[in-house]
């Protein structure tokens, strides 16, 4: 073994231990309980594929399912869109760029929490006051149905990645060569031309990296929907992340709150790898 690989893997060890510890065997361990009567504490009985039958026939996980595929399909559209109409915008000779660039990511720096109950205060208390004021009875008793608790959800997820999702947005756009956009003035191209003809292929490598990020983020969400709604009302808004956590520590059914847990992560990992997929082999047709 010569230095450049001892030095690799002095340097890979730590993280592949880490790893290891922290994320693999406590997967495995929690999918062994998966076919247990596990409580959290002790194990005894051996129940085969019970958990999992059952998750079929429950209706509350399926309705959550639905819900969060719901708002992750919105959520990544409106994301990607508002984000990337940001990057376009702040790639433009404007003497605020840096300053209008740093107001779009500042959202992403709070915590989930936090934004959660200040946008439950604006949906609330400032929605109710401008809805009394104008007169206007879709802005008052926001978050108090399952559809405007809904949007309530989408546009604080869209708050707060949008900014994140620019900056990646920003790094491709910033990569285009200058030739191209010259040589299409040239041509006569008008601006959105340039944009849909020559910037809109050449980004495509970063639609591949932002659906990934916005997909996962939409699916796991928890601590916004915990600060938001809830769940409520009566459940309407609890996505797949709550229903889990409330079957573990509110219903304290450890192995069956697992058991929905590993279907969680099969269901995003394969999401997850198609999308990836289908994006790169488009970024070769584009």
């Amino acid at each position: 073994m010569n230095n450049r690989n001892l030095s690799f893997w002095l340097f890979i060890t730590p993280a592949l231990f880490a790893l290891t510890t922290v994320v693999f065997f406590p997967f495995l361990y929690g999918f062994i309980y998966t076919f247990t009567d596990w409580n959290g504490l002790s194990a005894t009985t051996f129940l085969g594929l019970e958990n999992y039958l059952a998750i079929f026939s429950d209706q509350r996980f399926i309705d959550s399912l639905i819900f969060t595929i719901k708002f992750a399909v919105t959520s990544i559209v409106i994301v990607n869109v508002v984000g990337l109409s940001l990057a376009v915008l702040v790639t433009q000779k404007l003497k605020i760029s840096n300053g209008l660039r740093t107001v779009f990511f500042m959202p992403n720096l709070i915590g989930g929490l936090i934004l959660g109950f200040i946008w439950q205060f604006i949906f609330i208390s400032g929605f109710d006051a401008v809805g009394k004021l104008l007169n206007l009875n879709f802005l008052q008793g926001w978050l108090s149905t399952a559809e405007t608790g809904f949007w309530g959800l989408v546009i604080l997820n869209v708050w707060q990645y949008a900014g994140y999702i620019m900056i990646i947005y920003i790094s491709y756009l910033q990569g285009i060569p200058q030739e191209l956009i010259e040589a299409a003035e040239i041509d006569g191209a008008n601006g959105f031309q340039r944009f849909w003809r020559v910037k809109f292929p050449l980004v495509a490598p970063a639609f591949t990296i932002s659906l990934f990020l916005t997909l996962s983020n939409a699916f796991k969400l928890y601590d916004q929907n915990l600060a938001l709604t809830n769940g409520g009302p009566y459940g309407s808004t609890e996505m797949l992340a709550m229903e889990i956590y409330n079957t573990a520590f509110s219903r304290y059914d450890m192995a069956y709150a697992q058991a929905k847990a590993v279907i969680f992560f099969i269901l995003v990992a394969i999401v997850a790898l198609t999308q990836v997929y289908l994006n790169k082999k488009r970024e070769v047709e584009l």
